[in-house]
């Protein structure tokens, strides 16, 4: 993790998968405050606040370090489970003989996830 403070997850809550994709996060993280979601479908969600805009969050996940760096794609992941201790799961997507496959892999969900 690039810092001490709580990573925050955008997710889009009106998606399933990506709705228990949180749960699983905050489950994991055990109560110690690591991660934070945020739920970009929710009324009261501004992306303006990360200096992103509605399509960029609609276009594919985004977390946020605590020192205020915008993460994107596969990238969230890794650093979500870094942080919550299971960065060993994620590991594989970001090793280059897997990466470029993982992240093709990935924006096609993102395309996709509300069919």
């Amino acid at each position: 993790m690039a810092s001490n403070g709580p990573f925050r997850v955008l997710l889009d809550g009106a998606c399933p998968i990506c709705r228990q994709e949180g749960y699983f996060l905050q489950w994991a993280d055990l109560g110690r405050g690591r991660i934070l979601i945020d739920d970009i479908a929710s009324p009261g969600f501004d992306p303006g606040r990360y200096g992103l805009t509605h399509q960029q969050v609609m276009g594919q996940i985004h977390g946020i370090t605590s020192d205020g760096r915008v993460l994107r794609g596969l990238e969230v992941f890794r650093e979500a489970y870094s942080a919550i201790g299971l960065g060993w799961i994620m590991a594989p997507t970001g090793w280059p003989m897997f990466r470029p496959f993982c992240d093709l892999a990935y924006k096609w969900f993102a395309r996709n996830r509300l069919r």
